[in-house]
């Protein structure tokens, strides 16, 4: 089965507001340029790793604005995110539970600490090829800091990838002819090692990250690759204590609530709703209470270019879940490698938890051209109208990122 055909010829209503929810602009700084005659509003910009967390503050301040308000007038064109991608969480040691032998040598901490979280251990070779590994807790230090400076910026790119394997080396010939346009630091193309990053380490990367988030309450962007299960144990684990209290059928009926309005299939123990009303977003208040500040997991999540099947959703969007947790997709992820499970999951997505992105690594008509495709391919699963489906993403957008309150008086 193929995404259905763009069903809508009308001229794509850039003037309601395109948010792209992830993307990478600042792999290629040259592309930057382009973003002020870019069509799209805002570009969610994430960092992944050492060598753009820097770029990616610098763009923002640049052509954002660090008082995070996402004043439409002013056309905030950076939206910052900080976060460490699960490929690169190998590099990051994590001190905060356990500290290191004073009596061994930075040598000795790097060798014992790569042959700890990768599998197959590497060789001395391939160990000396790696960067010195980050202390976990100057991560959170760092991006605590550049979080605070933009009290708007999310947390991301962080998740778990179970199919990831390091790139080996670079050989001096690659090195010589590598785009020097692009940032240093991603595979560019290098053959791959047969290691990976141990999934408990890549867990207690993310939880720390989510933590982080929480305490600061902002939403994260998740990367899952094979993964959905990990990830929703890390969650499940944060939010444990914390869970919404679902109120029954008949409480809803005595109540004369909203929520009685589209209750759907709901049981009186509480299952997920079927509806396409939002489980969370926009349910009634006396339900679904809004997360407090201080605590140990981010108010909304969006889970990137999701890959998952759509059964996996209820444990996504179960009522009792104190996160919202929204979907993005994006043509050259979900329309490429996954078409049939992608469509039969936006297919069974509430209307409000549905995003898009372009998840490029490079700005302007490229990145423009993207986030039009996905957007009338939605639509077209969606049985929206374009002004109806380019309205509804503006909306889950601002929802997503600035929470209700904010996103209401937008």
């Amino acid at each position: 089965m193929n995404p259905p055909e763009f069903q809508d010829e009308s001229d794509f209503p850039w003037g309601i507001g395109v948010f792209d929810a992830h993307c990478h602009p600042t792999d290629t700084m040259a592309s930057i340029a382009d973003i002020p005659r870019m069509k799209a509003t805002t570009l969610t910009a994430m960092s992944t790793r050492g060598d753009d967390q820097d770029l990616v503050f610098q763009v923002a301040s640049n052509l954002g604005n660090e008082s995070g308000e996402g004043d439409e007038d002013a056309k905030q064109r950076i939206l910052p995110c900080f976060g460490w991608h699960p490929w690169f969480s190998h590099q990051i040691i994590d001190d905060t539970t356990t500290s290191e032998d004073s009596q061994k040598s930075a040598d000795e901490i790097k060798k014992a600490h790569y042959s700890t979280v990768l599998k197959p251990p590497p060789d001395d070779d391939f160990i000396s090829s790696l960067p010195d590994p980050k202390p976990l807790s100057q991560l959170l230090s760092e991006t605590r800091s550049r979080l605070e400076r933009f009290p708007g910026s999310l947390v991301g790119e962080i998740g778990i990838d179970r199919a990831f394997r390091l790139p080996q080396p670079w050989t001096a010939e690659e090195h010589e002819i590598r785009d020097g346009g692009m940032t240093p630091g991603s595979r560019e193309g290098r053959r791959l090692s047969p290691h990976q990053v141990r999934l408990e380490h890549q867990k207690a990367i993310l939880e720390a990250q989510l933590r982080l988030a929480g305490e600061l309450q902002r939403p994260v962007s998740v990367h899952s690759v094979q993964a959905h299960g990990g990830v929703i144990e890390v969650f499940k684990a944060l939010w444990k204590g914390h869970e919404r209290k679902i109120a029954s059928r008949r409480e809803r009926k005595r109540r004369g609530s909203h929520a009685d309005a589209h209750a759907g299939s709901d049981e009186e123990d509480g299952d997920i709703q079927t509806s396409k009303k939002s489980n969370g977003a926009g349910a009634d208040a006396g339900e679904h209470e809004a997360p407090a500040p201080g605590l140990p997991f981010p108010p909304r999540i969006c889970m990137h270019s999701y890959s998952g099947p759509a059964e996996t959703l209820k444990q996504f969007l179960h009522p009792s879940n104190p996160s919202d947790v929204y979907f993005s997709f994006s043509s050259v992820i979900n329309f490429s490698h996954h078409s049939d499970k992608s469509v039969a999951v936006i297919k069974a997505l509430p209307d409000d938890r549905v995003l898009i992105e372009s998840d490029l690594h490079i700005a302007g008509q490229q990145m423009d051209d993207r986030l039009e495709e996905v957007t009338r391919q939605i639509c077209a699963i969606r049985g929206w109208n374009l002004r109806q489906g380019v309205q509804q993403l503006a909306d889950n957008w601002r929802r997503f990122v600035y929470g209700d309150a904010l996103s209401n008086s937008l």
